[in-house]
Parts: structure tokens; C-alpha cells; sequence
């Protein structure tokens, strides 16, 4: 059987190294060939781990950019659970800000928030108790130039001695054998355990599932959501910033929007224009705070999707022109449809059971024509809707 930490130690050797430049870009349809051709000159086992390296750098491209990629290390899971280079790099620039210059970074995985940290000129401990993961993290910061600034350390973060750095930084395990953990008692370690380390430190970061309870915030803490490019990618408890505060973040900016405990928006019938608050905002419960500044309510109190009469630009929200209000007729709409020669289908949902997919197949099961058309399914004022529109202009 492979171990697999002697596997990722041949890569590193100067034949490793000739042999990902040589596999890099591999087509996976012409891996077997690719295979058995550099078997005949290479051991089977460095073969088989520079082209499984090869496809963890091109999903890990995403991530990473394709210049970091190219030259870092992953393991399956560094690529799955690893900090996006763009919200890692905007973390990074807010603690330089906060005053931080060394930071124990603890569950730090491949590396990808130490080099975020290191670029802005943090010195930082890395911790990760996995060997092959702290073994990519190490071949991550010379990779990229950043050995005298990152220090990884194989161990337990629960027996670091933080005490002698400016903040920590923890990306607790949130996935198990089956699959996601959404208890933070469940995360690895604790979230209890992450919150007693962080108080111990001036400033502390501590990465959680964008979907954690709100109650589960701890009064000493500030609660971050973070979008990049319109999908959710975390949340962060800071301490040692703002008690109590809570902030929606959107990339690349970056803009924060700052929650001023507004009430909830009122409800009102449907409006000229209809605004889609981003996901971060949304998370952070501050829609009410994008309502206010459109002079907007909701269509339903239960939705998140903010109405107005007046179009004002906003980037919190993505305003979109309401052209027609139906009651949900799947029939009706497929009429409208071919009426109006829609050829390009967007279907979005909030508070329908309805799946997109299958709306979008059965209202426009040929489509044809030059125009396009959104439909919200949704409910206004409790009733089944569809609302039809596009982006506002």
C-alpha cells in the first residue's frame, strides 16, 4: 500500500519536480497513455502522484490563480476546505490594519491563509496536526518564496503556546466522515475551545460556516459574512474589534455594509423594481439595512427580496425591473413566454417549493426567440407569484 506522505515527499525531490513540470496541463482523457508512457522511465508511485498533483493544481486554479497553483502543493481535502486566495488576502490586509505583525495560525491546512498573512508582511506560526497536510503547507511557503515568514509546526493547537503572538487565527475542521458538521461543539476543535483561544489573544480571527446560528455568536465577538463575486464563501467571529457588531462584506471591493439593529422592513405590494440582497447580507440579517437605503420594504415578511418605486444603485442588492406580477400558472407563463418571444429562460426562487430546472423545462420547453425574461418564484403577501422582469438598467 502507497503511503502517502513518502508519495508527496517524491515530489519535492528535483525528479518530482521535472516530472510535474512535465505532466502539468494533462488532459484527465489522455491520462492512462500519459501514465504508462513516463512508467516506462519513472517509478510507478511517483507517476501516479505527480499526475494526481497535477489534477489538484488545475481545480485548485480557482482558488489560487493559476501563476500560485501551478507551484503549490494540495491534498484532496487542502482543495475542498482552503480559504479562496481573495478572502484570505482581504483577512490578511484587516489584521496588518488591526497593528497585527505574528500570528499563530492554527488548523492552518495547506497553507492558504499563512500566505495570505505572510504577503502583507505577518510573521506566522502555521500548526496543523496532520503530517501530509503540514508537509504541503511547508512546500507551499518555499514554494512561493515565503519560507522566512511561515513556520510550520506538526502538533495539536490545542498544546500551542500562543501567548508570545499578536493574534491567531483558527479554521476549525468542519467536515466529518459524513460530510459537512453544522454543530460548532462538533467542529474540530470546538468552537468553544476556538473562542477561549481567541480571548487569550489582542486579536483573533476565528473562520465558521456562513450558516451558523447567530445565537451561536459570542457576545464578545464581531460576526463577519464574506461574498465573493455574489456566492457566500464564510463567516468570521473577530475579537479584540467591535463587540456586537455585524457586517456583511462583499468581494472584490471590498464593500462592508455595518448593521445598525434596524426592525424589520414593513411589507408593501410589489414595486416598479424588486432588489435581490446579496447572500452575505442576507446571512448577516441586514436586509433591513438595504431596504433603508433604497426606501423599500419587503414583499412578504417572511422573503428577502426588498421592493421600490425609484431605482437606486446600491451594492448590497441587485436590482431587477418588475415588467408583470402572476399569480404561480405554469400554463399562463408558458404563454406569456412564446407571446413574447423569450428565448433565454432565468429562473430564481425564495419561499418556492418549485425547482427552477423543472419550471424552466416545462415554460420553455423550446426555446426560441431573441428576448430574455427573470422569474422570481416567490410569494407576495402569502400567495404563491411569479414576478417577471430583468436586471435594471
Amino acid at each position: 500500500m502507497t503511503d502517502p506522505l513518502h508519495a508527496f515527499a517524491s515530489l519535492l525531490t528535483p525528479e518530482g519536480r521535472a516530472l510535474l513540470d512535465e505532466v502539468r496541463g494533462t488532459d484527465p482523457a489522455g491520462e492512462l497513455a500519459v501514465a504508462t508512457r513516463l512508467r516506462r522511465e519513472h517509478p510507478a508511485e511517483l507517476v501516479s502522484a505527480a499526475l494526481g498533483q497535477a489534477r489538484l493544481r488545475q481545480r485548485a486554479a480557482a482558488k489560487f490563480g493559476d501563476a500560485d497553483a501551478r507551484r503549490m502543493f494540495f491534498t484532496p481535502n487542502g482543495v475542498e476546505q482552503s480559504t479562496r486566495a481573495s478572502v484570505a488576502a482581504y483577512r490578511a490586509e484587516r489584521l496588518r490594519a488591526l497593528g497585527v505583525t505574528c500570528l499563530a495560525d492554527l488548523c492552518c491546512g495547506i497553507g492558504g491563509d499563512a500566505i495570505a498573512l505572510a504577503r502583507v508582511g505577518i510573521r506566522v506560526l502555521a500548526v496543523d496536526r496532520d503530517p501530509l497536510t503540514a508537509a504541503a503547507a511547508r512546500a507551499n511557503a518555499e514554494a512561493l518564496g515565503l519560507g522566512g515568514l511561515i513556520e510550520v509546526r506538526e502538533a495539536d493547537v490545542t498544546e500551542v503556546d500562543t501567548s508570545a503572538y499578536d493574534a491567531v487565527f483558527v479554521d476549525p475542521a468542519r467536515r466529518g466522515g459524513r460530510g459537512r458538521i453544522f454543530d460548532p461543539e462538533a467542529y474540530s476543535p470546538p468552537l468553544s475551545w476556538a473562542v477561549e483561544a481567541a480571548l487569550r489573544a489582542p486579536h483573533a480571527a476565528l473562520k465558521i460556516a456562513p450558516g451558523v446560528p447567530h445565537e451561536a455568536v459570542p457576545p464578545q465577538a464581531e460576526a463577519e459574512w464574506i461574498s465573493d463575486g455574489g456566492d457566500v464563501k464564510e463567516a468570521v467571529l473577530w475579537f479584540g474589534t467591535e463587540p456586537g457588531l455585524v457586517r456583511a462584506t462583499l468581494l472584490p471591493g471590498p464593500r462592508s455594509l455595518r448593521g445598525r439593529g434596524l426592525p424589520d422592513p414593513g411589507v408593501r405590494p410589489p414595486g416598479r423594481y424588486l432588489y435581490e440582497p446579496d447572500g452575505a447580507v442576507i446571512r448577516a440579517h441586514l436586509v433591513a439595512e438595504v431596504a433603508a437605503g433604497l426606501d423599500g420594504g419587503l414583499i412578504d415578511e417572511t422573503i428577502a427580496y426588498v421592493t421600490a418605486d425609484d431605482l437606486r444603485p446600491t451594492p448590497y442588492a441587485t436590482a431587477y425591473e418588475i415588467t408583470d406580477q402572476l399569480p404561480f400558472n405554469v400554463k399562463r407563463l408558458k404563454a406569456l413566454l412564446r407571446e413574447r418571444e423569450v428565448g433565454t429562460l432565468t429562473v430564481k426562487k425564495r419561499g418556492s417549493a418549485v425547482e427552477p430546472e423543472e419550471l424552466r423545462r416545462k415554460a420553455l420547453p423550446k426555446p426560441h426567440g431573441p428576448n430574455a425574461v427573470t422569474v422570481f418564484l416567490t410569494r407576495v403577501a402569502g400567495a404563491p407569484t411569479m414576478l417577471l422582469g430583468h436586471p435594471a438598467r
